[in-house]
């Protein structure tokens, strides 16, 4: 077979090969589109979503009142921590960084 003969042949073979694939892409994407707009696949899709949103609105209120509880736990130490005297290197003193040196 010569070179020209193969080429042609390859050539054919994707025309063909690219024509059929077209054809059941468009096939796919029809079944698709007709599944997506049964009335039984939008009722669960609907379902779907409510049960998000209960959920994330769930997550919401626990998060806030786990927010609250520490807030007011940090605030309580803070508290107790501002009224107790510092004793060896504990204090506002000891927490601050060295100065710069060089400067």
């Amino acid at each position: 077979m010569s070179k020209l003969s193969v080429i042609v042949a390859a050539g054919a073979g994707y025309v063909l090969g690219s024509r059929a694939g077209r054809e059941r892409y468009e096939q796919i994407k029809s079944q698709a589109q007709s599944v997506w707009s049964d009335p039984r696949v939008q009722q669960r899709k609907s379902q779907a979503a409510d049960v998000a949103r209960d959920k994330a609105s769930e997550a919401a209120s626990a998060a806030k009142a786990k927010a609250t509880e520490t807030a007011a736990a940090a605030k309580e130490k803070a508290g107790s921590a501002a009224g107790s005297e510092p004793s060896n290197n504990e204090g506002p003193a000891a927490r601050q960084p060295a100065p710069p040196q060089g400067i």
